[in-house]
């Protein structure tokens, strides 16, 4: 039976600095007004209760594909500001416009084409001027800070070189806010403006 006090004791020991990644991506939000909130990967709500501590007008929608953790998230999290939907990261997102998309710790279960297909999607569900905000694994550009052990065929970090090529891609500037060894949070906006055509400027014609 999975057990949410163990999981807390054990994200922690195998993921470095654990609580500051947290805090990171959610200061990341910081100086944002978004009245919806989407979270990739919800998880038990670690990530969604600190940015909705920072956000109190703000609902949220979380997905994620554990049941176990969506059910501790919605002991933890406030029912009347959030939505909790069981699916995969691969599935379609919600049919519906966010002013803020976060992840912590969940996209790096995806590979490459998975990632670039993800954040297409996350800018496509994005109101222009949104924001994408995400905390992850990542492979180092130094192997002596790949402090964090992956699991063959369940974790897929990259490199910020490609997450760039990837968030860019898909129509968003993308920067690095934070990062320390083996982990980073990137932020990635919306323009307000699309190009001729129709199209955001950045991404694929």
């Amino acid at each position: 039976m999975w057990d949410p006090d163990i999981y807390r004791t054990t994200i922690r020991r195998e993921i470095h600095d654990y609580d500051e990644l947290q805090q990171q991506v959610a200061q990341a939000t910081a100086g944002l007004m978004p009245p919806s909130i989407l979270d990739l990967g919800v998880g038990a709500g670690e990530t969604a209760q600190r940015v909705l501590r920072m956000h109190p007008g703000a609902s949220l929608v979380g997905i994620d594909s554990s049941a176990e953790m969506l059910g501790e998230a919605s002991r933890t999290l406030p029912s009347e500001r959030v939505k909790l939907l069981r699916q995969d990261l691969a599935a379609p997102l919600p049919d519906r416009s966010f002013d803020l998309v976060i992840s912590a710790l969940a996209v790096h279960h995806l590979q490459g084409e998975g990632k670039a297909a993800l954040f297409r999607a996350v800018a496509e569900r994005l109101v222009p001027g949104g924001c994408f905000v995400m905390g992850d694994v990542i492979i180092p550009e130094d192997p002596s800070d790949a402090l964090i052990e992956n699991e063959p065929d369940y974790d897929f970090p990259s490199t910020i070189d490609d997450l760039f090529v990837w968030i860019d891609t898909a129509g968003l500037s993308a920067e690095v806010v934070w990062s320390r060894q083996d982990l980073a949070v990137l932020k990635g906006e919306k323009p307000d403006i699309l190009a001729p055509g129709g199209r955001f400027p950045g991404s694929e014609p």
